[in-house]
């Protein structure tokens, strides 16, 4: 028998960046998903599944194929809007919250889905084949070697993330559904990388590399031997720290909408993008709703210039102009040095 263990998620040694990154996309879905970089066998598969198992239920509208979520009014799918509408209730029912995996070979309409426009001509009803996007609303959607895909399928699936509707228009004929997702791609830089439009459009990046620490190596060995002898076992062991975590993302979720910032937060925020020469506006935007998850996920209602500094190197890093030769990461003595200039200047004025 096949073993569907899923590995646990605070058992994975170092990516501290990369847990961290994700776990802030679960309290906040709206922090434009993630981009994974790095090379083969840094954990990038086993995290995004072990966070995915980690998170609460969600209740969704039984028998639903969007996921619905029946205590919001407003993002409901035709069908779901309609029953409201007419009075009849919204039956509920508890779901895991599912990891879909996009295949690399996926066509546009297996993944948006598909409108019958001779079904529409001949009897004037809309009748949609829902595609990938359907299953994954308010789910996760983790595209593997994301670079490989097509340039226009991944501007669609940014484009369904960003909104949080999937619009699919066909002669004439529109649908579309609720499809709030946290969209994660990873990818190796050694077999290609995104257009710097398309890399702009995911809110964090971090680049992940294999652990170097020989006690570390170590670590990770003895843990993949030990959940592979007994996963039950070895799962069982970590219940409780899945549990702590599961817990401080709840709260975290709750937080968040009172998490505040100042004038003085706004204008770090504008110092840093200018000085790390950033094109165009998202990275301040991301910058502002990263930290306020992290002042969240650390208990605190107010974004401080930490929160600030720790949002800017996961939302800088894709996004910084390149010289020649020059390597992915974030110029974190610039990004210092920057946060220092801004400091001085404050507190001369």
């Amino acid at each position: 028998m096949k073993n569907t263990a899923i590995y646990p998620f605070t058992a994975i040694v170092g990516q501290d960046r990369m847990k961290k990154a994700l776990v802030l996309n679960a309290v906040n879905n709206r922090l434009g998903g993630i981009l994974i970089r790095g090379e083969k066998g840094t954990a990038k598969t086993t995290a995004v599944r072990a966070l995915a198992k980690l998170l609460p239920e969600i209740s969704v509208v039984h028998g639903c194929p969007y996921n619905c979520d029946p205590k919001n009014g407003k993002d409901l799918c035709p069908s779901c809007r309609e029953k409201k509408e007419s009075g009849h209730d919204l039956k509920a029912e508890l779901k895991k919250m599912q990891v879909v995996d996009l295949p690399l070979g996926a066509t546009e309409d297996r993944v948006i889905g598909t409108i019958d426009i001779e079904e529409a001509i001949r009897r004037g009803q809309k009748s949609f084949e829902p595609g990938l996007l359907a299953g994954v609303n308010r789910g996760i959607l983790y595209v593997d070697e994301i670079n490989l895909l097509d340039d226009h399928l991944v501007d669609v699936l940014l484009d369904a993330a960003a909104m949080g509707v999937n619009y699919v228009e066909r002669e004439g004929v529109s649908f579309s559904h609720p499809a709030r997702f946290i969209l994660i791609g990873t990818m190796n830089p050694e077999e290609g990388d995104l257009r710097p439009q398309l890399l702009d459009r995911f809110g964090l990046c971090v680049d992940v590399r294999g652990i170097t620490v020989p006690e570390d190596r170590v670590m990770v060995i003895e843990r993949y031997l030990e959940f592979e002898k007994d996963p039950a076992g070895f799962t069982g062991a970590w219940a409780a720290a899945e549990g702590d975590l599961a817990e401080r993302i709840i709260q975290a979720r709750e937080l968040l909408p009172r998490v505040s910032y100042s004038r003085e937060i706004f204008d770090l925020i504008v110092s840093i993008s200018l000085e790390m020469a950033v094109d165009g506006h998202r990275a301040d935007l991301y910058m502002l709703k990263t930290a306020q998850t992290i002042a969240a996920y650390h208990g605190r209602d107010a974004v401080n210039e930490e929160d600030i500094r720790e949002a800017a190197e996961l939302v800088l890093n894709h996004r910084m102009r390149r010289k020649p030769f020059q390597g992915p990461e974030l110029d974190r003595d610039k990004l210092d040095k920057s946060m220092e200039k801004h400091k001085k200047k404050t507190a001369v004025t």
